[in-house]
């Protein structure tokens, strides 16, 4: 966690878990702000950053240009994501790449291991922070903050969702201005927001573990089929156009006394190892809210259970999207 967040931080009623909030005082505004304090930025700045990453990440960097941000995957050869960025337009000529703390230093080395050909640089930003506005008047405050904090840059998933990332010297300043209209929550609130819209996200147990589609990444134009040539691109695809979908992400419910983790391993009466959890987010006493990757035929004939046939049930629930139904048709 960075330093200025954890001096600021320490206030009364605000507890640290693990470098994330576990808890602060309850409030009945109707947006919340929640410091992203596991979250950190990439930036790939330069003459060549557009076309740097144009040909190494999933989405068309023209739609970032139009929009902003989307996210974006650093597949492998293979199609795997390696890493998985909300991609920011920050200038010009510098995109930021927002990730898991957990994940920068593997995502940046790969960055570099192909940057070396490009006029770009990437570096891990040490200045940057980053707070998670949540609710219906997020995008009020959202403008409210540009308006009155310089060089503040947003990366909008919904109306009700939204990121905003400045400069480590103006955290006292900005908090001081959304807290006088928004209440400070915790972690897994913005986690919980997160899963229910069912974004998906990477970590380190769970690289190289999906392609794109099998955590619905297109549904969110974090892939493009029509860009061109990125790394692991054949691979992607392929599978749009001449292969099938058997593993996509549902998003689910499973009551347990330990908290769950991505990656976790899940199984059915009919088979073990039949997918993983993507993410996790508290949802009530004992009761989780995950993002599962689970082989279709499995969930939809089976009960899937943590681990093994022995542990919890994950209940199923509809996802707020609607997948594409001929990802899910043979094409031969």
């Amino acid at each position: 966690m960075h330093a200025h967040w954890r001096e600021w931080l320490q206030q009364p009623g605000i507890q640290l878990t693990d470098d994330q909030i576990s808890r602060t005082p309850a409030h009945d505004m109707p947006t919340s702000v929640i410091p992203l304090t596991d979250a950190c930025i990439i930036s790939v700045s330069g003459p060549d950053a557009h076309k740097f990453l144009q040909g190494q990440l999933s989405c068309d960097l023209a739609q970032v240009d139009r929009l902003g941000s989307l996210p974006g995957a650093h597949c492998n050869i293979k199609g795997h994501i390696h890493s998985l960025y909300q991609v920011i337009r920050a200038d010009e000529a510098c995109y930021w790449l927002r990730t898991r703390s957990s994940m920068a230093t593997d995502a940046l080395a790969l960055l570099k291991k192909y940057i070396i050909f490009s006029k770009a640089e990437a570096v891990l930003e040490e200045n940057l922070l980053g707070i998670g506005l949540l609710g219906s008047e997020a995008g009020t405050l959202a403008e409210r903050i540009q308006a009155n904090i310089g060089n503040c840059v947003l990366a909008r998933h919904s109306d009700t969702l939204i990121e905003c990332w400045f400069a480590a010297d103006q955290l006292t300043q900005l908090m001081e201005l959304v807290l006088a209209t928004a209440g400070l929550e915790d972690s897994n609130c913005w986690e919980l927001a997160a899963v229910n819209a069912a974004i998906p996200d990477l970590f380190p147990s769970t690289r190289e573990a999906f392609i794109p589609q099998m955590i619905n990444l297109q549904v969110f134009e974090g892939v493009s089929f029509t860009k061109g040539c990125y790394t692991g691109q054949e691979i992607v695809t392929r599978l749009q156009h001449r292969g099938q979908l058997k593993r996509p992400m549902y998003l689910a419910e499973v009551e347990m006394t330990e908290p769950p983790h991505p990656g976790m391993p899940l199984a059915s009466p009919d088979k073990d190892n039949v997918g993983q959890l993507v993410r996790v987010a508290r949802c009530g006493d004992n009761l989780y809210r995950v993002l599962a990757v689970i082989v279709k035929d499995q969930a939809e004939q089976h009960t899937i259970h943590l681990e093994s046939v022995a542990g919890p049930v994950l209940s199923l629930e509809e996802l707020p999207y609607t997948l594409d139904p001929r990802l899910f048709e043979s094409k031969r």
